[in-house]
């Protein structure tokens, strides 16, 4: 029973998720539909980016990359930017969940290593506001940017039009919090080994970009999942040892979770009512219960109007730490490093995910 009790406090975020699971299964019992609740491309991905992560910080990737973000930019608050525009930038390119699984244990080690820690729960946090505001712009940023891109075949063109206003005004409010709650001092970092071994670091690069690959559909997704394992089991058991697989529960958990709740019928009439009200306001509200692309594929079934509805679900990514997974990844990865501050932490975290969200909210009603 302790043991119980300490995995439990350990991986809450995969208890609550496993809860909740459990609750809506009473409302709809299994059937064969629950196989078509799994995105095993995602979990896939989300796999081999772990491992991959793991295996990089056991040649200490991090450490050295952390070093040279210090010794170039210098001072605490340009070092935080740095990391939160990687993110950003990141998550256009890979999606916004492998930005933060690439990106976050990296700004964990610029703190660590210079002495900071008292800022991790702001970086952490701008992190993972800037991985689900960035990947707006483009299609395949956020998994349901790319659905709704393909549901109503929208141009392009026409596609990055629609979310450049968010994307800036999302850019010049993150770059405001870092000035205004960063201070400019100086950071230096530990010593330590700095030394890459070529071969390893090499091997696993290549097998990062496998992973991205997988993320850009380039390669089926079984692939990676077959030579990343194969190739750590031969080159670095430990990695594999390291992945974080309560992680992955947590995703598979909130899969059946909110593939139930968009099957619920009271749920869905409710929904289909306030959407007739305003598109934009209630799928930016419904991604704070069932999550952003569940309603993205729920919602979509009730309206024709994509421009409201992709611009809801990107900025309704903020506010709840189930609005998005990308959050839950954030929560879970900052509960892993320091599981004492975790009430500090939500209480930013909810200062500055609702304060994003009301200022986003306001000035899209009003612009759209």
């Amino acid at each position: 029973m302790r043991h119980v009790i300490r995995f439990i406090k350990r991986n809450t975020v995969f208890a609550i998720a496993l809860l909740a699971m459990i609750v809506t299964m009473f409302f709809v019992p299994v059937d064969r539909e629950y196989l078509g609740y799994f995105d095993f491309k995602t979990l896939t991905c989300l796999f081999c980016v772990l491992a991959v992560v793991c295996a990089l910080k056991n040649v200490n990737f991090f450490y050295i990359l952390a070093k040279k973000i210090v010794k170039q930019f210098g001072n605490l608050r340009m070092c935080v930017i740095a990391l939160v525009y990687i993110t950003f930038i990141g998550s256009m390119l890979i999606a916004n969940d492998m930005a933060l699984l690439t990106f976050l244990p990296l700004g964990y080690f610029v703190l660590d290593t210079t002495g900071k820690k008292e800022y991790m729960a702001f970086t952490f946090i701008m992190q993972n506001i800037a991985a689900n505001l960035g990947g707006m712009l483009t299609p395949f940023g956020n998994p349901q940017n790319l659905y709704l891109y393909t549901k109503f075949s929208i141009p392009t063109l026409e596609f990055m039009q629609i979310m450049l206003l968010p994307f800036v005004i999302s850019i010049v409010m993150i770059t405001a919090c870092c000035i205004i709650f960063v201070k400019s001092e100086k950071l230096e970092i530990d010593g330590g080994k700095d030394v890459l071994e070529p071969k390893r670091t090499a091997l696993y690069l290549v097998l990062f970009v496998l992973s991205i690959a997988i993320v850009f559909r380039g390669i089926p997704y079984w692939i990676g999942l077959v030579i990343i394992p194969v190739v750590l089991i031969f080159v670095d058991r430990k990695a594999l040892k390291m992945v974080d697989y309560p992680l992955l529960g947590t995703f598979a958990a909130f899969f059946v979770f909110s593939s139930n709740m968009a099957r619920i019928e009271p749920v869905r009439n409710l929904l289909s009512a306030l959407l007739e009200k305003s598109t934009l306001i209630f799928s930016t509200l419904s991604c704070q219960f069932i999550s952003n692309v569940p309603s993205a594929i729920l919602l979509s079934q009730f309206t024709e109007n994509y421009k409201e509805l992709l611009v809801g679900v990107n900025i309704g990514g903020t506010g709840t730490f189930i609005a998005s997974l990308a959050s839950l990844i954030t929560l879970r990865e900052y509960m892993l490093r320091d599981f004492e501050g975790i009430k500090r932490y939500s209480k930013m975290f909810c200062a500055f995910n609702f304060g994003f969200l009301a200022v986003l909210l306001t000035v899209m009603y009003f612009a759209i």
